[in-house]
Parts: structure tokens; C-alpha cells; sequence
């Protein structure tokens, strides 16, 4: 099943939206702007959503992969204040680009 992934402005942050193929249902996950954080911008993931009907798929983790090589090629840092992205850093190397 593909997944594409797009992302959206939202007032001063943002959500990435995960639209599977075949679908009605969406994942998303949202920022926020933070405090800019050794000279650079930060986005604070707030929340990760991924209703039932797409559940067991892998969206919350293609969400956060996203925002991961966003952050890469853009130079932003990340503030994973939803317990799911916290918990995705746990377990990734990804110290270099936590605020």
C-alpha cells in the first residue's frame, strides 16, 4: 500500500499528513514554532494521530520519518512534546537534532 506524505502551513506551524492509497481515513502529525534554539528554528511536534481504520500500518512512524528528514534538509530542530515522537527519539540517534 503507498503512502504519501504531504505537508500543509498552519497559521505560524504546520501538519504533515499521511494519505494512504485506497483510504478515506488520514494520519497526521503537527508543529507548532518553539524558541529558536542554538541559532536555529525550532518546530514542536504537539501531537501524532492515526485513526483506528488505518492503525497497524506504520503512518505514525512514516510521519515522524518525514519530519526527521525535513529537519535534516531544512536545518530546523525538533521539540517532541507528543509522547510519540519522544518515544521515536528515544530509540533513534537523532540527539543532533532534539531543541
Amino acid at each position: 500500500m503507498t503512502t504519501k506524505i504531504t505537508h500543509h502551513v498552519v497559521g505560524q506551524g504546520g501538519k504533515y499528513v499521511a494519505h494512504l492509497e485506497g483510504e478515506d481515513a488520514q494520519g497526521t502529525l503537527e508543529w507548532e514554532p518553539g524558541p529558536e534554539t542554538r541559532g536555529k528554528e525550532v518546530r514542536v511536534a504537539t501531537h501524532t494521530i492515526v485513526p483506528e481504520a488505518i492503525g497497524g500500518r506504520g503512518v505514525a512512524a512514516q510521519l515522524v520519518e518525514r519530519l526527521i528528514s525535513d529537519a535534516r534538509e531544512q536545518g530546523f530542530l525538533i521539540r517532541p512534546d507528543c509522547s510519540y515522537v519522544e518515544a521515536k527519539f528515544d530509540k533513534n540517534d537523532w540527539s543532533d537534532l532534539r531543541a
